[in-house]
């Protein structure tokens, strides 16, 4: 069963996506709220991905994702923004979140979107597969990474983009080459998702992100993997 939970304050909204998202196949449960939708995933435990808008009263749509990641978590995350918010952008990704909308948006982009995240939270790789490279150790079968022996802590997305570096060492890889990879072809967004994603997982993995040891930038192209 694949549960989302939808966290919109405007009705009208909430209820657009939740029956739109009902009408491809989804379980749904809602929440009007930051608190109400903590009441609704503590009922909820088998909700795999959700759906929030970054302007909620009280607790915020940031606040969501900083708590659901600080808990462990590497459920999906698809946030709502307004088309004016760049910055807010930014911000709800680099505190967790997997991908963002734009209002207003089709129930084609939405569905596409909420599917193809749901594709990257569903892959695993076979059994005994592992990624072996200098201090990191990444498994194909728990979509965990390793440095030094200890667990880094990682969102899907973050996971699916170490993958694909440790797959290419020492390859430049451009950025519509990884939004490709790791978002799919059919993706509606632009290139700036990867920056942030990439500077997320710098934060995560290099000793001294300002420096990256690992993840080089190659200027006006995109990144690449030293190994």
């Amino acid at each position: 069963m694949k549960k989302i939970l939808v966290i919109e304050d405007e009705d009208n909204i909430r209820s657009f996506v939740v029956i739109n998202l009902k009408r491809a196949g989804y379980t749904v449960v809602e929440a009007a709220s930051g608190e109400e939708a903590f009441e609704v995933l503590a009922k909820n435990p088998d909700v795999i991905l959700m759906v929030v808008d970054l302007m909620l009263p009280g607790i915020d749509g940031y606040e969501i994702c900083r708590r659901v990641r600080a808990s462990g978590s590497n459920m999906g995350i698809v946030m709502l923004t307004a088309r004016s918010q760049e910055m807010d952008k930014v911000t709800g990704l680099m505190t967790g979140a997997d991908d963002y909308i734009t209002k207003p948006f089709s129930p084609a982009e939405l569905t596409a979107r909420i599917d193809a995240l749901m594709r990257r939270l569903g892959g695993a790789g076979s059994a005994s597969d592992e990624i072996v490279c200098g201090p990191f150790s990444l498994s194909l079968k728990s979509r965990t990474v390793m440095k030094n022996g200890v667990r880094i802590e990682l969102t899907q997305v973050e996971y699916l983009i170490m993958k694909l570096f440790l797959e290419n060492p020492n390859r430049a890889l451009s950025r519509e080459e990884i939004l490709k990879a790791v978002w799919g072809q059919e993706y509606f967004g632009d290139l700036k998702i990867v920056d942030v994603n990439i500077r997320r997982l710098r934060l995560k993995i290099e000793t001294t992100p300002a420096s990256p040891q690992f993840i080089e930038t190659v200027w006006g192209y995109g990144y690449k993997w030293d190994a």
